[in-house]
């Protein structure tokens, strides 16, 4: 009974785990990511800069529009909100950063938004691991 107890459980765990992989998969493309260096250069010399949303839980690079947490009600409303008060075709970038990009809670409903709304001039920040490793630590522009 014990021998099937712990099958039992294992195939469980597993399934979830498998569950869990398959619910976070990317809704952006590689061409839609931006590496940091390129934002941070174009904050700095004040040109084509891009409408930026912070959809996590701060605004840390300057100029970024802050909605709150896109996985939130309160988030979603905002950024919803935001949305549509602006051009479908603005250029937009978003960040979170709150955690490595398969762990965030944020990206992926803040980019389903765009893509509901008919956005189609949207980027995502290349923040793979955080806010503080791929940003901050590298000695890009933070806000105040």
């Amino acid at each position: 009974m014990k021998k099937g107890n712990a099958l039992f459980i294992t195939i469980v765990l597993l399934f979830i785990s498998f569950i869990t992989k398959a619910q976070n998969p990317p809704n952006w493309t590689d061409k839609q990511l931006v590496e940091p260096a390129t934002l941070a250069a174009q904050i700095k010399e004040g040109k084509d800069v891009p409408y930026i949303i912070s959809v996590g839980p701060g605004a840390v690079i300057p100029g970024s529009h802050k909605m709150g947490m896109a996985s939130t009600e309160e988030g979603a409303k905002a950024l919803n909100a935001t949305l549509d008060s602006l051009p479908k075709t603005t250029k937009l970038v978003i960040y979170c950063g709150c955690c490595p990009f398969e762990h965030c809670p944020n990206v992926r409903p803040a980019i389903n938004a765009l893509k509901e709304k008919g956005f189609t001039n949207y980027y995502l920040l290349n923040l793979p691991t955080n806010i503080k490793t791929d940003w901050i630590s590298k000695g890009y522009p933070t806000a105040n």
